[in-house]
């Protein structure tokens, strides 16, 4: 296995190992990634499927450059209109400070193949780490982020196994610490609204955790209603007025997170409902907005500042992948507010 002959070196796989497994030549491997010279279109589909195969990038730095590394570290997140994001670069670009590296950011739009080109792209460079948000990719970005031998760092998540290290929260505990705190407060009537769970795997395990511990309390979700696209403002706004519509009678509304809650609050206001007296509302992530409203709303905050400055520190502590994965988990806080 390829993965397995790296250990140890930082170089990553060689355009010689990819002219092997193709059965090939180096300079016609070189000819197909550069797209020059008459090739048999057979041999250009086995090469591409060896270049996917073991996940080779190639190399953009030239001569002794490459032997020092570029200084840099590859980030990717899925959005910079969501401030959870932002919020993680700047402890990122905080642990950066002072140490001669750069950070040089992608943004994938939650689309794995728009991650994929990134991860092509940034790795092409050779970076002295990868730091990439969440634990999902395309088969082949896995291969390349597996085979590149430099450290990758996978943040917000820390519920499935990391190519090397995870830095962040479990979000099926901090939804189910939501449904304990929520039913610890006397709630028993639970709503659920919530946004596309295809873009946004967290979100849905936070639900998952909090259906358990309302099953562990002899309860279940009274009415669920789910936007079909990202999260949003208005769609938490849209999706909590559909939920009421049906005639479900809950005490307490969780929303996927506090974009959706803070529309769920505005819907309250237009309609004449006051939040906690006649409807509890509960977030997740604890942004500033959240907290500044005449009721600040009961949520749960996230340490995603420390995240990303934590993962930084991290990878450049030790720059040689170590031969074991590492979980770092840095916590969230519940925030009693006044909406629950």
């Amino acid at each position: 296995m390829v993965g397995k002959r790296l250990a140890g070196r930082r170089q990553g796989v060689t355009l010689s190992e990819v002219a092997r497994r193709a059965a090939v030549s180096e300079i016609t491997v070189s000819r197909i990634l550069r797209n020059t010279g008459p090739i048999a279109e057979a041999t250009r589909l086995r090469v591409l499927q060896a270049v996917r195969e073991t996940g080779y990038v190639p190399n953009r730095l030239a001569g002794g450059l490459a032997s020092s590394g570029s200084k840099l570290v590859g980030v990717i997140v899925p959005s910079l209109t969501n401030i959870v994001f932002p919020e993680v670069l700047g402890g990122i670009r905080a642990a950066l400070v002072g140490t001669g590296f750069q950070a040089v950011i992608g943004v994938s739009d939650y689309d794995l193949a728009i991650e994929e080109e990134l991860i092509a792209s940034l790795l092409a460079w050779r970076p002295e780490a990868m730091v990439l948000a969440g634990f999902e990719h395309t088969p082949a970005a896995r291969a390349m982020l597996d085979n590149s031998a430099v450290r990758v760092a996978e943040l917000m998540d820390i519920d499935s196994a990391p190519i090397d290290l995870a830095v962040g929260h479990s979000h099926w505990q901090a939804g189910h610490d939501s449904g304990r705190y929520l039913v610890g407060r006397g709630y028993r009537r639970f709503g659920y609204v919530g946004h596309d769970w295809m873009a946004d795997r967290r979100a849905k395990l936070r639900h998952d955790g909090l259906v358990a511990a309302l099953a562990e309390a002899s309860l279940a979700l009274v009415e669920s209603v789910r936007n079909v696209g990202p999260s949003s403002t208005q769609a938490g706004r849209d999706a909590l007025a559909a939920l009421l519509a049906r005639g479900s009678t809950p005490d307490v509304v969780v929303f996927s997170n506090d974009d959706m809650a803070l529309g769920g609050v505005f819907h309250c206001l237009g309609a004449g409902i006051r939040p906690k007296d006649d409807l509890a509302l509960f977030g997740f992530n604890g942004l500033d907005i959240g907290q500044a409203l005449p009721m600040p709303l009961s949520t749960m905050r996230s340490n995603r500042f420390l995240t990303g400055k934590t993962a930084i520190d991290r990878v450049l502590a030790q720059r040689e992948r170590p031969g074991k994965t590492e979980i770092i988990d840095t916590g969230y806080q519940i925030l009693p507010g006044a909406t629950a």
